[in-house]
């Protein structure tokens, strides 16, 4: 291994002497303070807790391979040694010896009981996400403890985070390679390393994020982690001493714009993709517009803006799925009068689960599905037309995911039922003559299905109990409203009233809610 590392860093016969951390003292540019927040006390004890599970004792000889939930998450969190590197950060405020001299026992006893490539260690030891996410840890170790071990393990770090082979470009995993890298290459002042990072880093993020400042990752949630880490990567460049790249920042705060079109009034993300439901975005500015539609896939449109009784909804569309995304293509939220009407299945965990596989179907979304037909996977989503006035929006999308033309209509000789998620706050009170009543202690949201082109009230309605989820290895029970089958059928989504009047005449609908009237053309084709 060692071999391999020194060709990573062109070191020449006539150069015997390996990197150590006694002759290259650089500085450490990701301090010990960033890394998650931990319980000391519990850590001191050979505790730890992680992603919201119960703690685990590892004890005084620690079990690397230990797995006791069966959870990728929790693996990965135990061998990414943030927690180490954050007991470092709590000796730097407290100057108490002892949280140093356990950081330093935690790294001594993983390097000496992990050797890249041993019998019996565990897959996630050397796994491209926990190497990068450790690396900065025991750089930051490196301040304080001068011993040949852990400079040979900071070489071997670099090594892999510079392996072409090994980089997860344009992802958020590639991300945080990069900074790993760049946090080594400072410390060991290894100019090709940090320059390498910068210079990936910069790239990645041209591929990643696009023009209009979207993440292609296809979960809004990454948008903001990809923000929070390319701040991180900024300002380690700064204490490095190097040259923010212009843009590098510019793409950056241009996921801003993408994160704060996809907040719902409540502080929420709407939860597309791997996003969690409660996920609460904070310090993401906008701008006027109600209304952003991303050519990569997403709309967003809301009544107002700071205002948590507004209403919000989101569509997808675009290429067929990919990274965390779902195949939620034709797919609606909708969050109006402070509560969510129309929700997705959610993200649950990345565990290999059923429900997992579920909650990325077409049927955990709010879509429709073509009665007898055979879904594929990965199909993408074209936006055919869109209108975008100050009060209406309309959109017209297209594809052939189920091997016929599907516009939330298909042709004569097939039909399809529309799925529609129901909020958890909410109830089915009624279900009758097209009409299905939702109800939040004496509020009321109304559902109405109207055949199409008749435009007349179609019965048939079935609903049915499913579970959504509400955040990280998290469920809820809700309903699930089924329409009947038909070739197209409009559906109605009306907040605060359980009997809105509907009137239609050759020119227009009018549909009157309790903000008044709501007239559209009588023909889906029309603007």
């Amino acid at each position: 291994m060692f071999q391999r590392a020194r060709g990573a860093i062109g070191l020449s016969g006539n150069r015997p002497a390996p990197l150590s951390l006694a002759t290259t003292d650089g500085p450490v540019v990701h301090p010990a303070e960033w890394f998650p927040a931990i319980k000391v006390a519990e850590v001191m004890r050979g505790r730890v807790t992680f992603v919201g599970l119960p703690p685990v004792d590892l004890g005084p000889d620690i079990d690397w391979r230990l797995d006791p939930y069966r959870n990728r998450s929790w693996t990965l969190n135990l061998h990414a040694m943030r927690w180490m590197g954050r007991l470092v950060g709590e000796y730097e405020r407290s100057g108490r010896q002892e949280y140093l001299t356990r950081a330093t026992e935690i790294a001594g006893d993983w390097v000496r009981k992990n050797p890249r490539g041993g019998t019996g260690v565990s897959p996630w030891a050397w796994a491209e996400h926990p190497v990068a996410l450790r690396a900065p840890a025991l750089v930051c170790l490196s301040a304080y403890v001068r011993a040949a071990w852990l400079s040979d393990s900071l070489v071997e770090h670099a090594a892999i985070l510079s392996d072409p082979a090994l980089y997860r470009q344009g992802h958020n995993h590639g991300l945080d390679q990069d900074i790993a890298l760049l946090a080594i290459g400072c410390r060991l002042r290894r100019e090709r390393w940090r320059d390498l990072a910068i210079r990936r880093m910069t790239e990645s993020a041209e591929l990643s994020i696009d023009a209009q400042g979207a993440l292609h990752e296809q979960a809004p949630r990454y948008g903001v982690y990809v923000h929070r880490r390319l701040g991180t990567a900024i300002a380690a460049i700064e204490r490095c001493g190097a040259e923010i790249p212009a843009d590098l920042a510019a793409r950056r705060t241009s996921l801003e714009t993408y994160v704060s079109h996809a907040t719902q009034p409540d502080g929420r993300l709407v939860p597309i993709g791997d996003s969690p439901a409660d996920t609460r975005p904070e310090g993401f500015p906008h701008g006027e517009g109600t209304v952003k539609v991303f050519d990569c896939g997403y709309v967003f449109g809301r009544t107002a803006w700071d205002d948590p009784a507004s209403a919000h909804y989101s569509i997808r569309f675009g290429p067929g799925r990919r990274l965390h995304g779902h195949e939620d293509h034709l797919g609606v939220t909708y969050h109006a009068h402070g509560r969510d009407i129309l929700v997705e299945a959610g993200f649950h965990s990345y565990e290999r689960t059923a429900y997992r596989e579920w909650t990325a179907s077409p049927e955990a979304h709010n879509v429709p599905v073509v009665v007898g037909a055979a879904f594929r996977e990965g199909t993408a989503t074209r936006l055919a037309s869109s209108s975008t006035g100050r009060t209406r929006q309309s959109y017209t999308l297209t594809d052939d995911a189920y091997g016929v033309s599907r516009t939330r209509s298909v042709p004569a000789g097939s039909a399809l039922r529309n799925l529609w998620h129901v909020g958890p706050s909410l109830r089915v009170v009624s279900n009758r003559d097209g009409r299905v009543v939702l109800a939040d202690g004496d509020w009321r949201a109304t559902l109405l299905q109207l055949a199409m082109p008749s435009l007349r009230p179609i019965g048939g309605q079935e609903v049915r109990a499913c579970a959504i989820s509400t955040g990280y290895l998290r469920k809820v029970d809700t309903v699930t409203v089924l329409s009947p089958p038909a070739a197209s059928l409009l559906t109605l989504i009306v907040p605060g009233t359980a009997d809105p009047e509907v009137t239609v005449s050759e020119e227009k609908v009018t549909v009157h809610t309790p903000d008044g009237p709501v007239f559209f053309a009588p023909s889906l084709a029309l603007p």
